[in-house]
């Protein structure tokens, strides 16, 4: 009985020995901080991109036709009109469809449809696509 009263008394002194030490601190290195920042960058630029390698962005669609003729006069026409701005034909049986433009953002491509929009009044819009783009040195250095 003395041994199990002694055994509750010192289990009792352990626990408030455990209970008034209940502070802990941490020593953190700060290249973790510099390292956490890196690592959200790259995870940002990795959203951006698909599958195979190329950036997440829009593209003006001008046409969708059938007619592969139409689509190449489409293309020249634009060309012509938009020297600055790339075209495109993406083949997706059995439409030839005519896109322009390589935009990061949404508001780009609307300004750039807005500008389309004068010379080709029906059927054209914005559509997500896999664009070229490459980054300039200042988001590389972000």
């Amino acid at each position: 009985m003395k041994n199990i009263f002694f055994f509750v008394v010192l289990i009792s002194a352990v626990n408030t020995a455990f209970a008034a030490s209940d502070t802990i601190i941490i020593y953190k290195d700060a290249r973790l901080d510099m390292l956490a920042q890196k690592q959200a960058q790259i995870n940002k630029r990795s959203a951006m991109l698909t599958s195979n390698g190329q950036y997440k962005g829009y593209r003006v669609q001008i046409m969708s036709s059938s007619n592969r003729d139409d689509a190449f006069k489409m293309k020249a026409d634009l060309l012509s009109k938009f020297p600055e701005e790339k075209s495109y034909i993406i083949f997706q049986s059995p439409n030839f469809k005519v896109r322009i433009g390589n935009c990061l953002k949404k508001d780009d491509a609307e300004k750039l449809r807005t500008k389309i929009s004068k010379f080709f009044p029906q059927g054209v819009y914005i559509v997500e696509d896999a664009i070229e783009y490459t980054p300039t040195d200042e988001e590389n250095n972000q």
